[in-house]
């Protein structure tokens, strides 16, 4: 949903102004947050518009809760005011540009290219999937190892992805690529839905963070709902043979098995981090151990404070 943008407000008249200004947009119109936030969710729009009534409005507490949140908060929020609301205080109102409700149909069209112009340049985001990218990865552990939080990585790896990459197109890894970061970003959130972290490293690579004791949990449900989606992206032939024929590193034919997805876990419980650099090796090293498996597999550090096993 490239341009898709999320309207929200109980006036009907100023629904209507904007469906007909922003008619170039996938415009998706609710009454209240509350009705807004499944989609929000599950197909991160590329704006958000809010028409503020007033500042005590649960919708604004909601609003600001969204932005708090390291995936959604990169999604930019254009508020519209009241013309008569002369004062508002910024620290409660967690936007990042606003308009005049008198002003909104001589302007709206040239603030909503200035904020998703200006998102562009300054958000840190994969084009495809909409996840985080490698530098807000990077803070968001160190920020949580500074601040002696105890919580879990988990780093998510297709097994077989460029096989099919060759054989069936760019444009259809690139469905599989966002499927999958959908598919991650929406289970991690059903089983932590405050605190948790999603991002996209790049290519066929994830990471996601969660509290420890749910971390097995989530992953589980995300190999199982994989193995039950990714094998509609095949075509029929292919799935009833569970493998298909394509293009091996050295330039060779060869049969290669369907997707699979490999996740490996580190955790700060037990063993301790100072740099977020020895946790990612850590969810690395048993991401790679996880490959070594069949099929879609999943593989959590269990050693000790030394790094040796547990007793």
């Amino acid at each position: 949903m490239t341009d898709a943008i999320v309207f929200i407000s109980r006036d009907i008249v100023l629904t209507s102004i904007i469906q007909r200004l922003l008619g170039a947009f996938q415009v998706s119109c609710f009454k209240d947050m509350q009705h807004a936030l499944d989609l929000i969710y599950h197909s991160q729009p590329r704006m958000l518009i809010f028409d503020v009534e007033n500042t005590e409005n649960p919708d604004v507490h909601m609003l600001n809760d969204l932005k708090s949140d390291p995936v959604f908060g990169q999604i930019p929020l254009l508020v519209i005011l009241p013309d008569t609301l002369h004062r508002i205080s910024w620290e409660t109102l967690f936007a990042d540009d606003y308009l005049r409700r008198r002003d909104v149909e001589g302007e709206i069209l040239t603030r909503v290219a200035l904020c998703l112009s200006r998102s562009d340049r300054i958000v840190e985001i994969n084009p495809l999937t909409r996840l985080p990218g490698n530098i807000t990865i990077t803070r968001q552990i160190q920020h949580r190892l500074d601040a002696g939080d105890i919580f879990a990585l988990a780093y998510a790896d297709l097994d077989y992805f460029k096989p099919f990459n060759d054989k069936y197109g760019f444009s259809r890894g690139d469905e599989v690529i966002r499927m999958v970061g959908r598919l991650i970003l929406n289970l991690v959130r059903e089983e932590q839905p405050s605190g948790s972290f999603v991002g996209h490293v790049g290519g066929d690579d994830y990471v996601f963070i969660t509290l420890v004791d749910i971390v097995e949990a989530a992953s589980e449900r995300i190999l199982q709902y994989h193995e039950q989606i990714v094998p509609t992206f095949y075509d029929p032939e292919d799935r009833e043979r569970g493998s298909i024929i394509s293009i091996d590193r050295e330039n060779r034919e060869r049969v290669f098995p369907l997707m699979s997805l490999s996740i490996g876990v580190a955790h700060n419980r037990v063993r301790s981090f100072s740099h977020y650099g020895e946790m990612v090796e850590v969810a690395a090293e048993m991401k790679k151990y996880s490959k070594t498996k069949t099929g879609s597999s999943l593989s959590m550090d269990r050693r000790g404070p030394s790094g040796l096993p547990a007793r």
